[in-house]
């Protein structure tokens, strides 16, 4: 069986999905959709498809089977809620929404309607993050006491001005931590486990001059486990510096910089994991640092199409992430802690 697939959204993150599903012996990338007519007919073209600018018309004309949904955030929501209508399965880019109550409707309609949502959380495919995961899952590391992250990276006003809905409350959510350190504070939930306790952050912009959102933001989320993590965001540095994530644990310390994973513990013992050069993919006329994780993933979501069975990361899994997220903000804009 080959599922008849549609992107919506022909922007930088197409050919991260769009390469992907070509590749794939069980999908037929049959149309794509942007707003922009000839962005989507320079895609078709690419991909030797069809192009819309309706995503809902792309739907019902070519009886999709799979959407996958690479636009702004303000948009993921209505069309994921709008394909389950439908019955088509969803593949959607982070965030899942820039509202915590939408992305609550999104889950509820794709089980009402029996059909599957995932969310690209990539990086949790990545070797280093595999490492620590399984170290933590097996026992290898004890109990986790605390956990830190820090992400300093460069986003420019310059880079806001060449967007139409980047650096908006309304469109894009927020900022440094919707767009930028999402993935590294979901790494974070994802290793520590457990429910949240609460929230209690703050956010500003310092340092640009072009945008409404926040480029900085810090705090605490402490876990219903006991666990306290700190976390440190800002996007106006000079350089996309690796990501810095440590965890301190009972017989040793787990650190991530970068995707390098090393375990060192109490004993001497140390494991370390890191990219491997030998895997590679090709997405075409694109920067070949995105590496192979979001084909990881994408071929786990049709793996389990196939059999039937639920992704790795379901709507539900990723709601987890998108309640810390909508509560840094709630947080940071009440000056207030948010408890759960």
């Amino acid at each position: 069986m080959k599922y008849r697939v549609g992107i919506v959204g022909c922007g930088n993150i197409f050919p991260m999905h769009a390469a992907p599903v070509r590749d794939l012996d069980c999908c037929e990338l049959v149309a794509v959709c942007d707003s922009k007519p000839e962005l989507a007919q320079q895609r078709a073209r690419e991909f030797n498809c069809r192009a819309y600018t309706d995503y809902r018309q792309m739907i019902e004309a070519e009886q999709l089977e799979v959407i996958h949904i690479c636009t702004p955030h303000f948009e993921h929501a209505p069309m994921a809620i709008y394909a389950a209508e439908h019955g088509v399965h969803i593949l959607c880019e982070k965030p899942m929404s820039i509202d915590y109550a939408d992305a609550v409707e999104m889950v509820k309609t794709a089980r009402q309607n029996g059909v599957t949502l995932g969310v690209i959380f990539q990086n949790r495919y990545n070797p280093g993050s595999v490492l620590i995961k399984s170290a933590l899952d097996s026992g290898m590391l004890g109990k986790v006491f605390s956990g830190k992250l820090s992400v300093t990276w460069n986003r420019s006003d310059d880079y806001y001005q060449k967007s139409d809905w980047k650096g908006t409350w309304d469109k894009e959510g927020g900022g440094v931590i919707i767009d930028q350190a999402i993935h590294t504070l979901d790494l974070m939930r994802w290793f520590v486990g457990g429910e949240l306790e609460y929230v209690d952050a703050s956010i500003a912009n310092r340092a640009h001059t072009t945008i409404e959102v926040e480029d900085s933001a810090e705090g605490v989320i402490k876990f219903k486990n006991g666990i306290l993590t700190a976390f440190f965001a800002i996007n106006y540095y000079t350089t996309d510096a690796p990501i810095e994530l440590e965890l301190h644990c009972q017989k040793g310390t787990a650190t991530l910089v970068g995707e390098k994973a090393t375990i060192s513990f109490n004993d001497g013992r140390t494991l370390i994991a890191d990219k491997n050069p030998n895997e590679v993919f090709h997405y075409g006329e694109q920067k070949q640092y995105w590496g192979v994780s979001h084909v990881k993933q994408i071929e786990n979501f049709y793996g389990t199409l196939q059999k039937n069975t639920q992704p790795d990361i379901t709507g539900e899994e990723a709601l987890e992430t998108q309640k810390m997220i909508c509560a840094i903000y709630d947080s940071g804009k009440l000056g207030k802690r948010i408890l759960f």
